[in-house]
C-alpha cells in the first residue's frame, strides 16, 4: 500500500490519497492529528508535500508513520525550509524545519530520546525555488549544505526541504 498524506489538490494515481477536507478528491478523509487509519507494518511507502508545517503533534504523526509503514518502506517529505519568509507567512504552519530536524529520528543522534521511531536519511535536499531557472542556485546550496545553513541560508533562504527516510524495524 502507499500513501499519500495531505493530498490537497495533488491526486496521484496509485497511491491512498489522504486529507482532511471533504472539498477535494481524496480517497480518505483523515485528520493527522488522530492516529492513521491503517494496520502496524502494511504501507511501503508515504509521500507528503507540504503537510507537516501544519501538523501540532508532529511527534505523534512520525510515530503513527513508522508504525503503518513496514520495515524499508519509504517516506518522502517535503515541508518549506525554516530560512524561506513563506514559512512564518501562512498563519497556518506550527512548525519550521531545519537540515537537522529529521536526525533526531536516527540511530546516531544523541537526541533520538523523544521517540522510539527510527529512520535512516537517504537523502535531503534544498530546493532554492520551485521555479525549473534556480537549477545552478540548487547545485551550490547541496554542494555543503551544513555550511549553506549556517552562514548563507539567511541571506540566500531556500523555498523548501525535501528528505527521504527509509523505516528502520
Amino acid at each position: 500500500m502507499k500513501l499519500h498524506l495531505g493530498c490537497g489538490n495533488d491526486y496521484k494515481n496509485g497511491y491512498i490519497n489522504c486529507d482532511i477536507s471533504e472539498k477535494i478528491k481524496t480517497d480518505k478523509i483523515i485528520d493527522l492529528e488522530q492516529f492513521l487509519p491503517f494496520e502496524d507494518n502494511s504501507v511501503e511507502e508515504i509521500i507528503t508535500n507540504h503537510t507537516l508545517e501544519h501538523i501540532k503533534n508532529f511527534i505523534q504523526l512520525i510515530e503513527e508513520m513508522y508504525r503503518i509503514s513496514k520495515n524499508g518502506a519509504i517516506i518522502n517529505i517535503k515541508v518549506p525550509y525554516f530560512a524561506y519568509p513563506g514559512s512564518f507567512a501562512d498563519p497556518t504552519h506550527v512548525r519550521f524545519f531545519t537540515l537537522k530536524t529529521f536526525e533526531y529520528f536516527t540511530y546516531n543522534n544523541g537526541l533520538n530520546y523523544y521517540s522510539n521511531a527510527r529512520f535512516k536519511i537517504l537523502k535531503q535536499t534544498l530546493n532554492f525555488s520551485f521555479k525549473k531557472k534556480h537549477k545552478i542556485m540548487n547545485f551550490l546550496i547541496n554542494k555543503n549544505q551544513r555550511i549553506y545553513e549556517r552562514l548563507f541560508c539567511y541571506i540566500f533562504p531556500s523555498a523548501e526541504l525535501n528528505v527521504i527516510l527509509e523505516v528502520i524495524k
